[in-house]
């Protein structure tokens, strides 16, 4: 049940106006607060407090209510039944939408011949766990991992590799594809060969021109070039993937990018020229996407560069019409580095005014940057981007020697679990717009708001079941304010998952999660269960309590994408 749209709903019907639900700070003067007198004195041509002394009684009529009070200028504080909560947490916590969408997500856009670095962390995290909750709502969800496959990072690494293999058949303009070739790529090594060639291009220019040649080639078809690519693309797309894995993402629908899109570009060129968007311009081909109510400057949309060739944004609006003609979805949703924020915009308009896709149906969710304790980006001891298997190597690290100095001995499965709860709770604690502090250290800690802490609470409600005994009566009872609180927290569950999804707002789930850790363990410590001298009814009140929280806080768990492990 979603408690505050329930008390909501009941409460605007009752007094015929809609009214805004307040939370009080302090839950003794009341579950929820409403200023409705306030809102509704000046029409009533009362005194605030004066009409909040009418609609109290009012309120007070509803099922659910066991008091109302008044407070301040007019609020009206508003106390539910114990009984009420106790049989509406005990109903299941699905929350579902009422107007189901089709939704692309494009979310990863990791680059083929390039490890994983930690500019990837956040899309992957916060796309991963946005696609997790639009799914438990209930929509219909399509994940893109818009790889980077295309472009002239291609065409460098192919130059690099002939310039260090140049008796390789792959470069000769005769390659026959049918003749096998005898030639491995490291997957180690394969990391080396982007960065060493993007090095020697800057010092080279006839390195870089020919680089550039072998671009043009590639995406003409060349079959030498191709099938090199080929190679080195199953490589990199299987480290990719081990990286997912090891973060715990849901694996992609597609794994499709710049090359995929690149087959449409023709049917997109079509429906451009028959519009006559398409200028010319220094050579190069645009289109022109500036509006005459802009007061910064956007500049054109470039659809070719000079030299003819295809470009980052040609694929990026031939991939709108692609996924257009895929999934056919309601919106398309991009989650990337703010950065980019020009970009999505000058796609968007492109789209719109071509047709492809309408400007009000897309979104860009932009994230901040994540910076170590000196403030800067994150970087590795030797000042390079930090890879992301290198920040949860960091991060079991620091989940090892914490453990150690607790004289705990856990095994490398839960050391895992635990570096994961800690990387991606760290970064869903944040908004995702705002930059965050990451530090190995204390994102590691047992204690306050980290990933660690709220995997030792569901452990906790684990252990307890376990121990417990089949608890046959589980019937209301009175409750002390520690139980109280507990199901009122866990009947927030469903607005949480609402909200989350309606303000693209991750950190939403995340601080839930500790909030209701912080209302568990509350109870936990006050509130004994299985205690000899505890009462046959009371246990199992308290168990039932335990049930519905360790349910909760596992739904809200994976919708994070954390594993729980078997002890801590």
């Amino acid at each position: 049940m979603n408690l505050y749209k329930h008390v909501s709903d009941a409460i605007n019907e009752k007094l015929g106006t809609v009214v805004k639900l307040e939370v009080p700070r302090n839950r003794e003067f009341g579950d929820f607060s409403t200023n409705a007198a306030m809102v509704m004195a000046k029409s009533a041509g009362k005194n605030p407090r004066e009409l909040a002394a009418e609609i109290a009684p009012k309120l007070a009529q509803l099922p659910f209510v066991a008091d109302t009070s008044i407070a301040g200028p007019g609020f009206i504080n508003i106390k539910l039944r114990d009984e009420f909560i106790w049989e509406s947490a005990s109903m299941d916590q699905s929350p579902r939408t009422d107007t189901p969408q089709t939704i692309d997500l494009d979310y990863g856009a990791y680059n083929v011949a390039k490890s994983l670095h930690i500019g990837h962390l956040r899309t992957s995290i916060v796309g991963d766990t946005f696609n997790r909750i639009a799914k438990l709502l209930g929509h219909k969800t399509y994940s893109w991992n818009h790889i980077g496959d295309w472009g002239k990072p291609m065409a460098l690494v192919i130059a690099w590799i002939e310039r260090l293999h140049p008796e390789l058949p792959y470069f000769s303009d005769n390659f026959d594809a049918n003749i096998p070739v005898d030639f491995e790529i490291d997957p180690a090594e394969l990391n080396t060969y982007y960065p060493s060639a993007s090095a020697f291009a800057k010092e080279n220019p006839e390195f870089q021109a020919h680089a550039q040649d072998i671009k043009a080639h590639f995406q003409d078809g060349h079959a030498g070039y191709f099938a090199l690519y080929e190679k080195f693309l199953e490589i990199s797309l299987k480290m990719m993937n081990e990286t997912v894995q090891r973060l715990n993402i849901l694996p992609f629908d597609y794994d499709l990018g710049e090359r995929n899109a690149a087959q449409y570009l023709p049917a997109v060129e079509e429906i451009l020229r028959a519009k006559n968007l398409i200028e010319e311009s220094d050579g190069a081909q645009v289109i022109v996407v500036k509006r005459e109510s802009d007061n910064k400057p956007m500049p054109p949309y470039m659809w070719t560069d000079s030299r003819g060739a295809d470009t980052y944004d040609s694929t990026d609006l031939a991939a709108v019409y692609c996924r257009k003609q895929t999934d056919n979805p309601n919106k398309i949703i991009y989650f990337t580095d703010l950065r980019q924020s020009l970009h999505f915009e000058q796609l968007f308009r492109a789209a719109d005014m071509s047709g492809i896709f309408p400007y009000e149906n897309f979104e860009h969710i932009g994230y901040g940057t994540i910076n170590g304790t000196d403030g800067r980006p994150f970087k590795t001891r030797d000042g390079n981007a930090a890879g992301l298997d290198d920040i949860i190597d960091a991060v079991n690290d620091a989940v090892n020697a914490r453990v150690a100095e607790s004289g705990k001995n856990l095994d490398s499965d839960t050391i895992s679990a635990i570096a994961l709860a800690a990387v991606k709770f760290n970064d869903l604690l944040h908004d995702v717009r705002s930059d965050y502090i990451f530090d190995p250290n204390s994102v590691t800690s047992f204690e306050g708001r980290t990933g660690p802490y709220i995997l030792y609470t569901a452990v906790r409600l684990n252990s307890v079941l376990k121990r417990a005994t089949a608890d046959t009566d589980a019937s209301y009872m009175p409750m002390n304010a520690d139980e109280r609180n507990l199901l009122i927290g866990i009947l927030d569950f469903e607005r949480t998952v609402h909200s989350a999804f309606e303000n693209r707002a991750t950190d939403m789930i995340a601080n839930y999660a500790y909030d209701l850790c912080q209302l568990i363990n509350t109870f936990y410590h006050n509130c004994p269960i299985l205690r000899e001298d505890i009462d046959t009814k009371t246990r199992a009140g308290r168990l039932h309590i335990v049930r519905r929280a360790q349910d909760t806080l596992a739904k809200t768990i994976d919708l994070m994408g954390l594993k729980i492990p078997s002890e801590m």
